[in-house]
């Protein structure tokens, strides 16, 4: 028996939205990254993209666990001297779908394929999208 591997262009593509409230972001962010690389589908090919595009709602009522909302989020500007830093609980306080955009792209593979998954990601503070022509299903991933 022959293994099938799967080009991008042989793909259906489905639209989920994944509502994140109440979810701690990582937990979150590791099953939203499972989705865009396609690992739920029985197509699913390493190096293909395959997965599906995923809009994320309620990114600001997404949480964060133990000591991460005291801990510093930190980041340089490019100039000398100009190392930045903030907490987390301000960092979603105030820019949550950043927060979330991040996570997730840190569990996507590193490179070309990685970028071209991560475009497939949509995030957004508060519970409207623009993406109902696409006509998304709700996804739960809550368990």
């Amino acid at each position: 028996m022959r293994t099938r591997s799967f080009a991008t262009g042989q793909v259906e593509r489905r639209w989920f939205v994944v509502d994140v409230e109440g979810l701690p972001v990582g937990r979150a962010a590791s099953r939203i990254a499972s989705i865009l690389r396609g690992k739920h589908k029985p197509q699913y090919t390493p190096h293909a993209d395959v997965g599906d595009f995923v809009i994320v709602v309620n990114a600001a009522k997404a949480r964060l666990t133990g000591n991460k909302p005291e801990s510093p989020w930190r980041w340089h500007t490019g100039y000398l001297g100009h190392l930045r830093e903030r907490s987390h609980a301000w960092m979603m306080e105030h820019k949550a779908d950043f927060m979330v955009h991040k996570a997730v792209k840190g569990m996507l593979p590193k490179g070309p394929l990685g970028r071209a998954m991560l475009r497939k990601l949509k995030v957004y503070n508060g519970p409207e999208h623009p993406h109902a022509a696409q006509r998304p299903e709700k996804l739960d991933i809550s368990e």
